[in-house]
């Protein structure tokens, strides 16, 4: 009993070491160190997997409501929302009380919504529930990279992160799969209680294997949280509006409001050393171009993740369940290619790794833009399968410069960028298929690979620009110094 203590509730002293350790980029000791790695495996599993198999379940849902597709519709985006709004608010508050502590009240909020969403009575009270699901999600989002960066040494930590990258597109992979499988079984409530125990088992194991960090003491500005949640939603909102027939004055009102959030954003948090909108990390030019070419690059993919389905269902003629599998090889070729890209990103520049892996994925979507109405499905299938190993060759090596190039104590603030980045180009993405599908009908299929493949061209640019960035002498971009109040 007092070796079970000892394990969850250690000493300070005890806790101070490891703390100091990680701090230095020692990482945690062995044993704990595959405690931990397991328990943000298991996080990352449960926001994808449930992010995928909601999708597959909306029909289902509506079915059972009876409810219009426009109102289940919500079952969605009320979750992402609440993930794009609450990102960089949730990595402040990890920088001030840990990122264990969020990355852990994280697990615990999205399983306790996922008992509210297996017992809702109505669409209402799903929704209601995916929307605290999401702000869950968003804990173990917004510093999964950075409670990585103090789980691992910094030798592993590219190896890491392609492993990561790895799990993600394992987990894209078979969600669908899953669920349609439990759907074919059972009811869509399934979906949700598998979550409990899966977050139950996360706890368990996090709890006491998880790494201390350093803590910025401040007091979490809850003006600034408002006004960052607030920018970035309506961006986001009027960003998918212009793809979905929104009237164009709501659409430059939304825009508007966004521009002004940030604005005010802006000049409260001026002269802050840690501000929640990370200005001082988008002074380092290595970050700031290692965001821009994130956000070009996911909006490369997801013209294409949009805009296929449409093309090999209603163009090319094929079933459903045929266009799921002709999709796979895409998210397999990342899980292949990510974690090695990941170890090669310790021995190589990651600008040339991205580059190389960008100009890829701009050569198969152009290659999927013009294949035939009839191509056999072998000849589909090398297309997409160079297009993820294009991308797996860029994300785990750009996701290394984007964590590496901010101080230790701005971890969490780099990695909720790294979140913010990814789901903005995915909205800028969709927002752009469903313009052109809306101007041009099916040819806009087409036509969105074609663009995506301009965006990955773009994307492979601005990797390479990293280049010419000017070191200091450790090899490493400069970074801002921390304050003095930094403690552990």
């Amino acid at each position: 009993m007092t070796g079970l203590r000892q394990l969850y509730f250690p000493d300070p002293d005890r806790r101070r070491a490891v703390a100091e350790a990680c701090s230095a980029g020692k990482g945690l000791p062995a044993p704990r160190r595959y405690a931990a790695w397991v328990a943000i495996i298991l996080g990352l599993m449960l926001a994808v997997l449930d992010g995928t198999i909601a999708n597959v379940a909306l029909p289902s849902i509506a079915r059972h409501f009876s409810a219009d597709p426009a109102s289940s519709i919500w079952i969605v985006n009320g979750y992402l929302l609440a993930i794009v709004m609450t990102l960089l608010p949730l990595a402040a508050l990890a920088d001030i009380y840990g990122y264990r502590t969020v990355y852990l009240g994280g697990i615990a909020l999205f399983t306790v919504a996922s008992v509210g969403c297996v017992f809702a009575g109505s669409l209402g009270q799903l929704t209601a529930a995916r929307v605290i699901q999401g702000l869950g999600a968003s804990g173990l989002m917004a510093i999964n990279m950075s409670i990585l960066r103090y789980t691992v040494a910094r030798e592993n930590l590219g190896a890491a992160i392609g492993l990561n990258a790895m799990i993600v597109a394992i987990a894209a992979t078979v969600g669908p799969v899953v669920a349609g499988a439990i759907l074919s079984v059972t009811t869509w409530h399934w979906l949700f209680a598998i979550n409990i125990p899966l977050g139950i088992l996360t706890l368990l194991i996090g709890w006491p294997s998880l790494p201390e960090s350093l803590h910025v003491p401040r007091r979490f500005d809850w003006i600034s949280a408002i006004l960052s949640a607030a920018g970035l939603g309506l961006a986001i909102t009027a960003i998918d509006g212009i793809g979905n027939d929104l009237p164009a004055w709501l659409a430059l009102t939304q825009l508007m409001g966004s521009v002004l959030a940030f604005g005010l954003l802006l000049l409260r948090e001026r002269g802050v050393a840690s501000p929640m909108l990370p200005v001082d990390l988008l002074r380092i030019p290595v970050f700031s171009l290692s965001v821009t070419t994130s956000i070009v690059s996911f909006t490369a993919q997801l013209l294409a993740f949009v805009s296929l389905p449409f093309l090999l269902q209603n163009v090319m003629g094929h079933s459903p369940s045929v266009v799921g599998l002709l999709m796979m090889p895409w998210p397999l070729a990342i899980a292949v290619v990510a974690p090695i890209a990941g170890r090669l990103s310790g021995r190589f520049p990651p600008a040339i790794l991205g580059g190389l892996g960008l100009a890829a994925l701009a050569a198969g979507l152009l290659a999927l833009s013009l294949m035939s109405k009839d191509a056999a499905v072998w000849d589909i299938a090398w297309r997409m399968a160079l297009c993820g190993a294009g991308f797996g060759l860029f994300q785990s090596p750009n996701n290394r410069v984007m964590l590496e190039s901010a101080p230790m104590w701005r971890s969490g603030a780099a990695s909720g960028m790294l979140g913010t980045a990814r789901l903005t180009g995915q909205s800028l993405g969709a927002a752009l298929v469903a313009l052109l599908m809306g101007q041009f009908g099916l040819e806009g299929a087409s036509l969105a690979l074609f663009l995506g493949s301009f965006f990955a061209v773009l994307a492979a640019g601005l990797s390479m620009s990293r280049l010419a960035l000017r070191k200091n002498d450790d090899g490493r971009p400069d970074a801002a110094k921390p304050p003095a109040e930094v403690d552990l």
